[in-house]
C-alpha cells in the first residue's frame, strides 16, 4: 500500500529541493515531487516523511541521499551540436579571440560546461577545439571542464559512448572523424576525450575554490537557470560572472536571458544568436525611484481599423494618433491628473505622477515633470524609458533615439528601449537595424508582444509573408496576456481590443488565420 503523505510534507520537501538543488517546482508538479518523496522513503526505510526530511535537511548529513535525489529530479536530455548557432559563434569569433588573449598571457583557454548532463555539450566543445583551433597557430591549449549535480550523468559522460540519437545533429564527416562505431553505439575517440574532464558539482552551493576569479574564459550554462527560482538563478549567474576573465563569454539557452539577473555582461548578437560578454568594468545601476504604479486597462480605446496600409509604418500610426489628441475637457475626469501635476514639486521622485499624465496623453506636462527630476533620479532607467515613450508618442524621434541610446548604454537588457529604438530606426529607413533591435527585445523578454508585431510588419513590407505570418501569429498570442502597463507604454495609445483587431487584420492580410 503506497505511503500517505501530508500536503505540508510535500511542500516542505519542495522547499528543501529548492534550497539544496536550486530546482523550482510549481504547484502543478507537486504530484511528481510526492512520487519522488514516496519512493525515497521506501528506498531509505524511513517510516514517515517527517523523520526523513529531518535527516536530509541536516547540515552535512544525507549527502548520498541528495545525490540520489539529484538523479531523479534533474533533466538530462541533450545532444551533440545542440543549438548550432552558439557553436558557430564560439568557433568563428569567441575561441579565436580568447586564444589570442591566452597567448598574450602565456596560458590556455579554459571552458566550462555547467550543467553538462551526459557530456554531449562538453565533448562538442572539445571537437570544435580540436578541429578549428589548429589553424590559429601552434597548438593552442584548451581545457574543458564539465560539471553536473547528477552523478548518473557524470558517469555517462566519463563513459563517452553515445547512440545515433545523440548524434542526430552532428555532420556525418565530423562524426566519422571523432567517433568509432561499436555495435549500436558510437565511442568518442581518445584524443577528443582527453580534452574534457568531468566533476560532480552542485551549482547552487558556494565553492570559492572552484569559482575563483579569472578561472574561465568561456562558460556554457544552457537550459539550466530556467529551472531555478529567481534568487538561485541570480546567485549562480553572480558566481559565473565572478569566475569569468574580463571580456570572457557566457552562453545561455535560447529561452534564458540575464534580464533582471545581472548587470555584469554586455549583450552580444552575432551568427543569428544572442550570448553575453563579461564587462571589462563592473556595471552600476541607479536605484529604483519608487514602487511600480498600479496599472489598469483604462487605455484610450481608439479604433485601429484601416490605420496600416502598404505605405504606412507603425511609427507613422503612433505619431498620427498622437497628433489627433485633443485637450481633455476641464472637470472631474481630469481632476486626478491635475492634482498629481499640482503636487509635482513635492513629488518629483514619484514616476506614478508621470504615468498618470501619460495615461491622459498629456505628453508636454509629463516631459516637464521628467525634466524636473534631480540628477540621479533623471538617469534612473524607469525615468529614461518613460521619457523615450513620451518622445516617441509625441513625434520627437530624434530625442527618443538619443534617450534610448543613453538608456541602452547603461542597461543593454532593457527590452522596452530596444523596441523603441527599432521604431526610430525604421522611421529613418534602417530596417535591418530595426529588425536587430526588435529581435533583441523579443529575446530579452519573450512575453513582449509589440516587438513581435513590429517584426511581422517589417517582414510583410520586405515581401516575406511566411515570416510575417509567423511573427504576427506569435504577437497575437502574446497580446492576449500582455501586461496592461506595457499596453499603456508601448501600444501607441490603443486599447488591448483595438490592438487585437489590428493584429488580426495584419495577419489576415498576410494570408494567415486570425
Amino acid at each position: 500500500m503506497p505511503l500517505t503523505l501530508d500536503a505540508a510534507d510535500v511542500d516542505r520537501f519542495r522547499g528543501l529541493v529548492a534550497r539544496r538543488l536550486g530546482l523550482g517546482f510549481d504547484d502543478g508538479k507537486l504530484d511528481q515531487l510526492a512520487d519522488v518523496l514516496r519512493g525515497r522513503l521506501e528506498a531509505s526505510g524511513c517510516a514517515d516523511a517527517g523523520s526523513y526530511l529531518v535527516r536530509v535537511e541536516s547540515s552535512g548529513a544525507g549527502r548520498e541521499e541528495w545525490r540520489a535525489l539529484a538523479e531523479q529530479l534533474t533533466v538530462g536530455e541533450t545532444f551533440f551540436f545542440r543549438n548550432s548557432d552558439h557553436f558557430r559563434a564560439l568557433a568563428e569569433l569567441v575561441l579565436p579571440e580568447r586564444v589570442l588573449q591566452s597567448e598574450a598571457g602565456g596560458g590556455e583557454v579554459r571552458v566550462l560546461s555547467a550543467g553538462c548532463a551526459s557530456g554531449e555539450e562538453a565533448y562538442t566543445l572539445a571537437i570544435l577545439a580540436r578541429e578549428r583551433l589548429p589553424g590559429l597557430g601552434p597548438a593552442p591549449r584548451v581545457r574543458i571542464t564539465g560539471i553536473d549535480v547528477n552523478p548518473a550523468m557524470i558517469r555517462r559522460a566519463l563513459r563517452a559512448r553515445y547512440s545515433s540519437w545523440s548524434l542526430r545533429e552532428t555532420p556525418p564527416d565530423v562524426r566519422d572523424r571523432n567517433f568509432r562505431q561499436e555495435g549500436r553505439e558510437f565511442a568518442l575517440r581518445d584524443e577528443v576525450r582527453a580534452l574534457a574532464a568531468f566533476e560532480e558539482r552542485n551549482l547552487v552551493e558556494p565553492d570559492p575554490a572552484f569559482w575563483r576569479p579569472d578561472a574561465f574564459d568561456v562558460v556554457f550554462c544552457r537550459n539550466v537557470t530556467m529551472y531555478f527560482p529567481a534568487e538561485a538563478a541570480r546567485q549562480v549567474v553572480d558566481r559565473i560572472a565572478g569566475s569569468l576573465a574580463s571580456g570572457g563569454y557566457l552562453f545561455l539557452g535560447h529561452a534564458e536571458t540575464l534580464r533582471g539577473l545581472s548587470d555584469a555582461f554586455h549583450l552580444r548578437h552575432t551568427h543569428g544568436t544572442f550570448y553575453y560578454q563579461r564587462r571589462r568594468e563592473p556595471a552600476s545601476r541607479a536605484p529604483s525611484l519608487s514602487a511600480a504604479p498600479a496599472w489598469s486597462e483604462e487605455v484610450p480605446a481608439r479604433s485601429a481599423a484601416g490605420l496600416l496600409d502598404s505605405g504606412t509604418s507603425w511609427m507613422d500610426v503612433i505619431r498620427r494618433a498622437s497628433e489627433r489628441i485633443a485637450t481633455l475637457a476641464e472637470g472631474a475626469e481630469r481632476a486626478p491628473a491635475d492634482r498629481a501635476a499640482a503636487e509635482a514639486p513635492r513629488r518629483t521622485w514619484d514616476l506614478g505622477v508621470v504615468v498618470e499624465l501619460l495615461r491622459s496623453e498629456r505628453f508636454e506636462e509629463a516631459m516637464k515633470l521628467l525634466g524636473a527630476l534631480p540628477g540621479e533620479s533623471a538617469r534612473d532607467p524607469d525615468a529614461q524609458l518613460l521619457r523615450a515613450v513620451i518622445q516617441t508618442n509625441g513625434g520627437d524621434l530624434e530625442g527618443a533615439r538619443r534617450t534610448c541610446r543613453e538608456l541602452l548604454e547603461a542597461d543593454e537588457m532593457n527590452a522596452g528601449a530596444h523596441y523603441l529604438m527599432a521604431l526610430c530606426l525604421e522611421h529613418e529607413g534602417d530596417r535591418r537595424g530595426a529588425r536587430e533591435h526588435d529581435q533583441a527585445a523579443a529575446y530579452l523578454d519573450p512575453d513582449f508582444a509589440m516587438p513581435r508585431f513590429h517584426l511581422g510588419l517589417l517582414a510583410k513590407r520586405e515581401g516575406d509573408p511566411t515570416a510575417a505570418r509567423a511573427e504576427l501569429g506569435r504577437a497575437l498570442g502574446l497580446l492576449g496576456r500582455e501586461d496592461a502597463s506595457r499596453i499603456l507604454l508601448f501600444g501607441g495609445g490603443f486599447s488591448r481590443e483595438a490592438l487585437m483587431d489590428l493584429f488580426r487584420g495584419e495577419l489576415r492580410a498576410c494570408g494567415g488565420e486570425a
